[in-house]
């Protein structure tokens, strides 16, 4: 039963229309360990995920940790040593690529880390094998590479579009590939949590800049689940303000590109299924006001009405 105007009004009388748009219950816990673009090396791009009702985590990205979980312990998104959350409530990191700034604080980590698997696409774990983890660079904490391999770290290779688990956790993963300045890539990652989902894109540049058809691909897969209310958020990034020139943009988003890029999404769902539905904005680049001119830009000019969501570090998301 539920109150609709006053009215008390059995579920199975309700217009479909109407029953895709009542709220529902969150169904992920996301913790923000870093949100920015770069800089600030304390504070970059790196986001626990977990069921609503579980503490098995699942990193997506890594380019901020340890501070991240202190940070979050600070404002009591979680609780206990910034260690064992490490070890114990983090399961695995999703790699979207491997730039320094999604996977500083998962190199700089793995000594004091438990044995875990990191997912990627082949062009992510490439890099990971020949220039992070090797004895040159810091030390082979992997199962694969250069010798002797610790065989701390499991490499698992994520197949476009072929779904995954996620060890250790009820979730699972279907990755999808990205442009990042053609031909560099990177990666989005539909996460599933029993019948419900949460999308989250490494960096991404806009399909008319890219010339490419990466994100038309994914609008197709994910617009159906957004039309039946089973996607509960995107998490994409916007790194520069309107003002930055497109020969400048290397594979990023700006507000203008990504109310575009939501418009075609909006073309597969229909206008209405977009309304309020949660978008997560990452990795802003904090060069001088830059981070207040993106989030003006995004509020003045959202035509589908999505719910923009702007994360702070350590600030849990209940989704």
């Amino acid at each position: 039963m539920y109150i609709l105007k006053s009215l008390i009004i059995p579920l199975f009388l309700l217009p479909l229309t109407v029953c895709a748009q009542l709220p529902h219950a969150p169904a992920f816990t996301v913790i923000p360990l870093g949100v920015k673009g770069g800089l600030d090396e304390s504070n970059l791009s790196a986001y626990m995920v977990a069921p609503a009702d579980s503490n098995d985590y699942i990193c997506l990205d890594a380019g901020t940790i340890y501070a991240g979980i202190q940070k979050a312990i600070d404002n009591n998104s979680l609780s206990g040593s910034v260690s064992n959350i490490l070890r114990t409530h983090i399961k695995g990191y999703c790699i979207s690529h491997p730039h320094l700034d999604h996977v500083a604080g998962l190199i700089i980590n793995s000594p004091d880390d438990t044995s875990k698997t990191i997912y990627g696409m082949p062009y992510t774990l490439k890099v990971l094998e020949e220039k992070y983890f090797t004895w040159a660079a810091w030390a082979n904490f992997a199962d694969a590479g250069e010798k002797p391999v610790l065989k701390k770290y499991h490499y698992a290779l994520l197949e476009a579009g072929q779904e995954m688990p996620l060890t250790g956790t009820s979730m699972r993963v279907e990755a999808f590939p990205l442009s990042h300045g053609e031909p560099y890539q990177s990666t989005a990652f539909l996460i599933r949590s029993g019948d419900t989902y949460l999308l989250y894109l490494g960096d991404t540049g806009a399909d008319t800049i890219e010339h490419t058809d990466k994100l038309n691909r994914l609008w197709q897969k994910v617009g159906p689940l957004i039309k039946k209310g089973r996607l509960h958020a995107i998490f994409i990034e916007t790194s520069f303000s309107n003002q930055q020139p497109e020969k400048l943009l290397f594979g990023h988003l700006t507000p203008r590109l990504l109310m575009d890029e939501l418009r075609r999404l909006g073309q597969v769902t229909g206008t209405a299924a977009m309304q309020d539905l949660p978008i997560v904005i990452t990795h802003r680049k904090p060069s001088g006001d830059q981070e207040k001119r993106i989030q003006q830009e995004l509020q003045d000019y959202n035509p589908l009405h999505v719910k923009l969501i702007f994360p702070v570090q350590g600030a849990g998301l209940h989704l």
